[in-house]
């Protein structure tokens, strides 16, 4: 007697719905991978914002990640943000959900946002540097680790 797939016990969808499925979610999420790509290439399109409190952000995150507690966005501290750009927002990682209430808030407020995967767990997980302080810092190629894989 063959047992039973767990994995085929639901039915998968049509290729197209997946497809459709996949291209929505890549819409609201990215990854470390992807972030420190663009802050390595001066990508002006997207700003990081570092959801947790100023003195964790002190303690490390992304180079050039502002910090921007989720707590604090309101329509008042978020009037100087620019609509054109894309806020890409993470917190400590899967198990604290400050990026997606920082995501939540930007886009009520009207701002176009995705969350990093993983955050800053799987930031260091990947082996990227972090900027320690006040100071946003900067993501150079030099500081950049190993190819990741996921290319």
């Amino acid at each position: 007697m063959q047992q039973e797939s767990y994995v085929l016990g639901f039915a998968p969808p049509s290729p197209e719905i997946s497809a459709a499925y996949l291209l929505s979610k890549l819409s609201f999420y990215t990854d470390a991978a992807d972030v420190a790509a663009d802050l390595q290439n001066g990508v002006s399109g997207i700003v990081v914002i570092d959801t947790r409190s100023a003195e964790h952000y002190a303690r490390g995150h992304v180079p050039g990640a502002v910090s921007f507690p989720h707590k604090l966005m309101t329509a008042e501290s978020t009037r100087e943000l620019s609509k054109e750009r894309v806020y890409v927002t993470y917190c400590d990682g899967i198990g604290c959900n400050g990026s997606t209430q920082g995501a939540y808030k930007l886009a009520k407020l009207g701002f176009r946002v995705k969350e990093m995967i993983g955050g800053l767990d799987f930031w260091i997980r990947d082996q990227h540097p972090l900027a320690t302080g006040e100071e946003r810092g900067k993501y150079s190629k030099a500081l950049a680790p190993d190819d990741c894989g996921c290319a």
